[in-house]
């Protein structure tokens, strides 16, 4: 493995990739410390510390700890979410003809996709900054102080431009790291700000050990779990049902071609960090509304209490409509990103087919089957994920760190980095990461 490590350093294309990215993340996580000006750092520790197992330290995870300092990079990578979000949902659910032609249209039309993200990113974030920004001059704190020292119209419209220009730095930073560094750029940030918490987690265990106020045979039974859960979660990322097909042969000049046989994977999860980081932006939305809108009121019902109530992280509606929404997010990322009909064709036209089943719609039709059954599985087992370590960090008093959330994008982010810089040095006739069979994935079968 460490000589592994080494042989990245001995190809220069993947080792500028891999100190690339290196340089982004510390910058992001430079920027993340950056304070906005005339805020109250004291009001702002007080607040976060009375709320750290609830709304604000789940957000606050998602940017990386930068909500908690009101820096420059408070709002995170939120807004670009958001905003492929909506543009995701709009190509699958085909309400814009536009879009349509625009993703039939190739790499120029996937540059036009990616600018018009680009700019409802920015608006998305103008008025998501709006918002951050008029809530902390009312936001009250659990020491008395204000968190604003002095919010006059000019302290507001600077922090909310520069509220926007560090969401836009961050999307640039993003893209970056995607097109010249190793791996998603915009997951990878979100995993340096889960991954930045874990050392400070870790420490506040041994705390509790030492001051006896989590035992020391419970903090063993919590580290087991975790290890276990952690191999589980792998095992399942890299799982895939492997489907055979077989090219019959022909001849082109003088030459035979095909009569092998090879299989297309499908992964069990194919969607990866997607659905996940997909359903807890939407989750947000009506959680940061109550959150910073403690006031609000319809007819009379006070609804910023109902919805902080609902949408505890404790509450079965919310765990209900996070699992719900995570299971919908896997089967939307699989029917926009996986179609069955075009790659039934493409077989066709190469001279693939499956054992016992006829080219063309049938074929289609099979792998649509088993794509179907084989998401479900997935898609439950995240949800499943997703979920239950909660509840046990809440009867456990286990740190905030260990969440199904975060847990699940470590893992599939980590795995996706480690797989791509492995295919760069298989490419170039080094070893992988493991002497045998490699870190993409295993496979079962599923009948």
């Amino acid at each position: 493995m460490l000589k592994t490590f080494g042989d990245v350093f001995k190809i220069p294309q993947l080792r500028n990739k891999v100190l690339f990215t290196l340089a982004i993340i510390i910058a992001y996580r430079i920027g993340a410390s950056v304070p906005i000006p005339g805020i109250n750092a004291e009001a702002v520790k007080s607040l976060f510390q009375a709320n750290s197992n609830g709304l604000l330290g789940f957000l606050d995870m998602f940017s990386g700890g930068a909500l908690n300092r009101m820096s420059v990079f408070s709002m995170g990578i939120m807004p670009y979410i958001n905003a492929s979000i909506i543009m995701s949902l709009m190509q699958g659910a085909h309400v814009i003809p536009y879009l349509d032609r625009l993703a039939k249209e190739g790499e120029q039309g996937r540059k036009k996709l990616t600018q018009i993200t680009r700019y409802a990113t920015l608006i998305l974030g103008a008025i998501q900054s709006f918002g951050l920004t008029m809530a902390i001059t009312k936001m009250p704190t659990p020491s008395g102080m204000p968190i604003v020292l002095d919010p006059t119209m000019a302290w507001m419209t600077m922090t909310v431009m520069t509220l926007v220009a560090g969401t836009v730095l961050i999307m640039w930073l993003g893209e970056q790291v995607t097109e010249r560094g190793i791996g998603n750029g915009i997951s990878l940030i979100i995993f340096a700000g889960i991954v930045e918490r874990l050392p400070t987690a870790t420490l506040g265990v041994f705390k509790l050990v030492q001051m006896d106020e989590l035992s020391l045979l419970l903090a063993i039974f919590l580290l087991a779990l975790v290890l276990t859960v952690l191999a589980v979660v792998i095992w399942v990322e890299t799982a895939q049902r492997r489907i055979p097909v077989h090219y019959a042969k022909r001849m082109v000049g003088r030459k035979m071609y095909g009569g092998q046989t090879s299989f297309l994977p499908i992964k069990v999860d194919q969607s990866g960090v997607i659905a996940v980081i997909f359903a807890v932006s939407i989750l947000s939305a009506p959680l940061t509304i109550a959150q910073f809108a403690p006031e609000w009121t319809v007819f009379g019902i006070p609804m910023s209490k109902k919805i902080l109530e609902w949408f505890n992280h404790s509450s079965i509606i919310y765990n209900a409509i996070y699992a719900a929404l995570v299971i919908f997010f896997c089967y939307f990322y699989n029917s926009i990103s996986f179609n069955p009909k075009d790659l039934s064709e493409n077989m066709k036209k190469s001279g693939g087919f499956i054992p016992g089943v006829r080219p063309g719609e049938p074929t289609a039709v099979y792998i649509q089957k088993i794509l179907e059954r084989v998401t479900l599985g997935g898609a439950l087992f995240v949800a499943c994920i997703a979920v239950l370590p909660d509840y046990i960090r809440s009867f456990m008093g286990a740190p905030f760190f260990f969440g199904g959330t975060s847990l699940l994008i470590v893992v599939g982010v980590s795995l996706d980095t480690i797989g791509q810089i492995e295919s760069h040095l298989i490419m170039r006739h080094y070893e992988g990461f493991m002497k045998e069979g490699r870190i993409k994935g295993r496979w079962f079968n599923i009948k």
